[in-house]
Formats: structure tokens, sequence, C-alpha cells
């Protein structure tokens, strides 16, 4: 799908949508726990979607109503085929947790996730009684998970650490995982260890990782709802500090999603900004920084357009992991700002980008949700108007994303 967008800055108030993180998260405790429970999802995705699609093939009874989605735990399937589409989240957390509750399963995928990594993973689980057909998807598992020791890096994806961490807890004897390198991303960790202790699983961390208790028990907590996404907030919240400002509600402080940390970030950058029931961010005099983006690797598209208007020359680093993302997101973001008119330079592990402004003009979606929101939000406040191939890539995370960006004023058409 071809968009074009016009300049039209965005403005008003908007209640942000459900995070995804946390989502994939209750769903996989829910399908894991001792009776059934019922999760409030105002609206969903092509990602959340995909897991629960992944954990009814699994043998869970999901019903969906409305707003509400009631997660039935019944015996696992013993074989299956398991289709994760192009959601990393959805592959690297059910391996684990199919590996120690079902018999032979066969995992698809689409996109980039078949070339994304997975054999750190699918290594260690190789060591404790899983067999895999092919290195890398499609592959059939085969084999149940044994409790034992867990070793892997932990500054390729947090996304394995959580995946273990789901399943661990399931098997007869204790468990250790064991990281060889620093966390990165370790908020992801956090969302999960916050999920897993509302359905009464204990993780203790060492210092080398974490130590899992084996034969507990998942107990549900009769009913949830999901957090508002921050993730996904910042493309507006960076459109309200640029220009006209803009209020968003639904999104929780005290959450453990890392990336509420963009309110720090748009402070650095000289934001103004409220923080009251409602996240107000206004209008204000932007100035370059250097931002480590490795806790936040998600918020480089949306802080690389706000960097296009920060006087001087912003400089992120940190980015290594971004470039396994649904694009090589170093490459996609630079080649996003550049095509817009802005002055953008990719780095080894990261990008510099000059605050020259943006004029408009056509860009590349890269199949990357991330990459045509922040060209939308680039778009409404360009000089010129501009061409985005392939939006319906926000369907992965955000299918209502031009229709939240047209309520906040901004304009577009389908070409």
């Amino acid at each position: 799908m071809r968009i074009k967008v016009f300049p039209s800055p965005l403005s008003g108030s908007i209640k942000a949508i459900p995070s995804k993180s946390d989502a994939h998260r209750l769903f996989i405790c829910a399908a894991l726990s001792d009776k059934e429970t019922v999760i409030h999802l105002p609206s969903s995705s092509v990602d959340i979607d995909t897991t629960l699609d992944c954990l009814e093939k699994m043998g869970a009874r999901i019903k969906k109503e409305g707003e509400y989605v009631t997660v039935t735990p019944s015996p696992f399937i013993e074989e299956c085929v398991l289709n994760a589409n192009e959601s990393g989240s959805t592959l690297r957390f059910i391996v684990p947790v199919a590996s120690a509750v079902c018999g032979k399963v066969t995992f698809e995928g689409s996109g980039r996730l078949p070339d994304r990594p997975i054999t750190d993973l699918t290594n260690t689980l190789k060591e404790n009684g899983v067999t895999f057909s092919a290195e890398k998807l499609p592959f059939t598992k085969t084999g149940r998970l044994h409790s034992g020791t867990f070793t892997l890096p932990g500054n390729v994806s947090s996304q394995y650490i959580t995946g273990l961490l789901f399943a661990l807890p399931l098997l007869e004897g204790d468990s250790e995982i064991i990281l060889t390198t620093k966390l990165e991303s370790s908020a992801y960790v956090d969302i999960t260890l916050g999920a897993l202790k509302k359905f009464g699983i204990e993780i203790k961390a060492t210092e080398r990782g974490y130590f899992v208790k084996g034969n507990q028990k998942y107990i549900s907590p009769d009913r949830l709802s999901v957090d508002g996404d921050w993730s996904n907030a910042a493309f507006f919240l960076v459109s309200g500090a640029i220009k006209n400002g803009v209020s968003m509600t639904g999104l929780d402080r005290s959450s453990f999603q890392g990336d509420k940390r963009i309110l720090n970030v748009l402070e650095k950058f000289g934001a103004q900004i409220t923080k009251k029931d409602e996240i107000s961010v206004a209008e204000s005099k932007l100035f370059s920084n250097t931002v480590d983006i490795s806790e936040i690797p998600d918020m480089l598209p949306a802080l690389a357009v706000l960097a296009s208007f920060a006087k001087g020359t912003t400089k992120f680093t940190g980015g290594a992991r971004l470039r396994i993302k649904e694009s090589d997101r170093l490459h996609s973001v630079t080649q996003l700002i550049n095509s817009l008119g802005g002055k953008a330079e990719e780095l080894d592990e990261g990008i510099k980008v000059e605050g020259v402004g943006l004029l408009g003009g056509e860009v590349d979606g890269f199949n990357d949700h991330r990459i045509v929101m922040a060209a939308a939000i680039g778009g409404s406040l360009s000089k010129k108007e501009v061409i985005i191939n392939g939006a319906e890539a926000v369907n992965k995370s955000y299918p209502a994303f031009f229709k939240d960006f047209e309520s906040l004023g901004g304009k577009y058409n389908v070409i």
C-alpha cells in the first residue's frame, strides 16, 4: 500500500494502544495457568494475534468478546504446526514453551524472520533434551526439555531469556540461566518477570543470570488488563515535542516497559513535558544529544525524526542489535531520513543525524512497522508531501495507526 502524507503537524489528545510486549507475555502465562484468565485488550495487532493463534494450536482455548480475551488452559497437543509469521517475540517465546509441554512441533515463519537469529537459543535447548531439524525456519523440534543449565549471550536478544523464563518453571527440577555477556534490553526481561509474578511464578536473579525453581504452578489472577504501549506512543510524543504539542492517556509511568524512558530522552533534547494522568508534550526548542539506545532500541526511528529538528548533530550509539530487527534499522532509518531530505550517516553501531529539518520525498517502508510510522510523523512535519511505500507494515503492531494519526490532524491519502 502506498500512502501520501501531507504537511500537517499533529496536535490534540489520544489514548495509547495496548502494549504488544505486555500482551504476548500475559497470554502465554494465561495459557500455562491453572484456570481461565480474562484479559482486557482494547485493540490487537498481527503480532498479538499470531501469539494467540500459536497458543490455540498448542491446545489453549481462546475466546474473544469485544475488548476482552478469555484464555482457558487445556491439555497441550502432542504434535502441531505453529506459524510465527514475522513475529520474533512469538517465535522466541514459544519455542522453549513448546519444548517443555509438547512433543513434535513444526515452526514456520515469513518475512525476515527465518533469517533473524535464534541459534543461541536452540543450541542451549539442544543441550537440555531438544532436537531441531534445521538451524533456521522452517524447522521441527522433537524431544522434551529437561531442567539444567542454560548458557547463552545476553546481547543478542532478551527474548531468548524470556522464552526460557516461561518454560523452566514447568520442568521437574531446578534450572539456571547463565548469561555470557551483559544483558541488553533488560527492561524487556523486567516485563516478563512482572507478568510471571502476576501468575505466582518466582524467579531469582543471580550474579550470572537467573535461578528458576522447578515444579512451579502458574496461578491465574482471574482478570488482567494489558499495559498501554510506550513504544508506539513515542511517535506521537516526538511529534508533539517538535510542533504543536500532543497529549496521551493510558500510559502507566510505573510500567516495566523500558520505552517509558522516552520521556527522559525527550527532556534531554529540551522537550517540555507534563506528567500527570495524561502525558503532555509541548512544542519546544530542541537541542542535539548523544543517545545510547542499547536499552531502548525500538525508539531509534522516532528519535531520528526528532533529531532532524534538534539544533546540532545527534549521535545514536549502542545499536548493533538493530541490524537484526524487521529491517536493518541502522540502514533503514538512515535511508528514511536522507530520503526525506534530512541528513543522516550510518555508523557501525549507530547513526548520526543533523538537525537540518525534513523537506519531503518518497520513502521505502522496508516492511518495517516502525519505519513506516516514523515516515508518517516525519511527513506531517516536512515542508512537502511524503510518499510511503509498504505502509501496510503498521499492521504488525498498530493497525489503527493512520486512523489515530488522522484524528490528531494528520493528513494522508492512499494512492
